[in-house]
Parts: C-alpha cells; sequence; structure tokens
C-alpha cells in the first residue's frame, strides 16, 4: 500500500484558503479592514518567509470563530466555497488526487490552516482524512483558542504519525510514501517521505527540490 499526502494551500489550491477566508469575512464586513487586513498581510508574508509564529498566527485566525455562532460560520462557509475555493481547484490537482486514489493509496489532506476551513475543501476533493489545525470547541462554540499541536513545520511529522497509529499504521506500513507541498516550511515532512514532490513550490523549496533531485511540479491550469 502506499500512502499520499498533500500541502493544501498553493498546492491543492491554487491559493491561500487561510488568507482569503479572512479577507472573505472583511468584505462582508464582519472583520473591520482597516484592523485586520494588515494584519492578515503581515502574517501572510511571515509565513511565506519562514518567520511565522504559529501561535500568534492561530490567535488572529480562531478568534472570529469564537464570535460566531456555528450556523452563522456555516452559512458563510458554504458562500466562502462558491466565491473563494472552488475557482482555486484546477483540473490537474483534482486528476492528481484521483490518481492516487486509483492506486489504492491511503490519502490524507495535511495542512496549517485549521479544519473549520478546510474540512469542506477536503470533502470537495473526496479525500477521506484531514490533518489540519484544530480550532478547540466547548459546548458546540469556537472558543478562538487551538487544540492540541498545530499542523506546522515539524507539527505536520507529529499529527501524521499520531494518526497512523490511530490507523494501526507507521511509516514502514507503505511501500512508497508522497507528500506534494509548494512551501519550505513543509520541509520537515518532505524529507520525511520516500517521494517528496515540490508543487509550484516558492524559490526555497525550489532550490532544495533541485538541489536533490525532487520532482518539480505544477498543478495550475
Amino acid at each position: 500500500m502506499k500512502l499520499a499526502l498533500f500541502d493544501l494551500d498553493n498546492t491543492l489550491l491554487s491559493g491561500d484558503s487561510d488568507f482569503e477566508w479572512a479577507q472573505f469575512l472583511i468584505s462582508r464586513g464582519v472583520l473591520d479592514r482597516e484592523v485586520h487586513e494588515a494584519e492578515n498581510l503581515k502574517f501572510y508574508e511571515q509565513y511565506k518567509d519562514g518567520t511565522l509564529d504559529i501561535h500568534a498566527f492561530l490567535d488572529f485566525q480562531l478568534a472570529p470563530l469564537a464570535r460566531h455562532t456555528r450556523t452563522e460560520l456555516d452559512a458563510w462557509h458554504v458562500q466562502f466555497m462558491a466565491e473563494r475555493i472552488l475557482p482555486m481547484i484546477c483540473d490537474k490537482a483534482r486528476q492528481l488526487v484521483q490518481h492516487h486514489a486509483d492506486e489504492g493509496a491511503l490519502i490524507a489532506i495535511v495542512t496549517a490552516t485549521n479544519s473549520f476551513i478546510t474540512a469542506p475543501i477536503c470533502r470537495e476533493f473526496g479525500i477521506p482524512h484531514l490533518i489540519a489545525t484544530i480550532p478547540a470547541e466547548l459546548g458546540g462554540q469556537f472558543t478562538g483558542k487551538v487544540e492540541g499541536i498545530p499542523s506546522f513545520k515539524e507539527g505536520k511529522i507529529v499529527r501524521v504519525e499520531s494518526w497512523l497509529k490511530s490507523l494501526g499504521h507507521d511509516w514502514h506500513s507503505f511501500s512508497s510514501s508522497y507528500f506534494y507541498s509548494d512551501s519550505h516550511n513543509d520541509l520537515p515532512l518532505l524529507h520525511k517521505v520516500s517521494h517528496p514532490v515540490a508543487v509550484d513550490p516558492d524559490d526555497t523549496l525550489r532550490a532544495t527540490a533541485l538541489a536533490a533531485g525532487w520532482p518539480v511540479i505544477s498543478l495550475r491550469s
């Protein structure tokens, strides 16, 4: 059996769902544009240059979830999927996922973006497993805090290994393992699998991939 892991933002998607969710809320007037747009851009730039404090970012990103009912959030997410996410899903991404599914691989999305944002996207791709940062809940309401270890950098390895263990597997259970990512933030997990693949990579990942002889592909239409 094979293992196929996919980063989400700027990998399977031709954009960043985390960033776009905040921009979507700003566009609806749920978040104040003057206050939140600059912060959203700042955190996104920090992510790209590898200096992101994940806990500071999660305090920013998860706080709006705690201010609204799940009914409101779910209704907004339906519109968010239609307006922002579906246009970012290219046919090549769907075809790559289907290729691994046809091979009978165990497939998961592994993303730092929280599971409220990403679970419907995971379902859209028909991927059965999601390893994402988990927003804490209490009584059916988000608290604005994170539960457990964020699925970010080395945390992705911790979360993947915990998930594999829950299924009765480890890395040795698979004849080959794949991880597809665009970001140098994912180098820890890329080095862990037997088949790392750089997808529309940032400059740092591209240089690393070329030096190591990893495949470099594009999923953009």
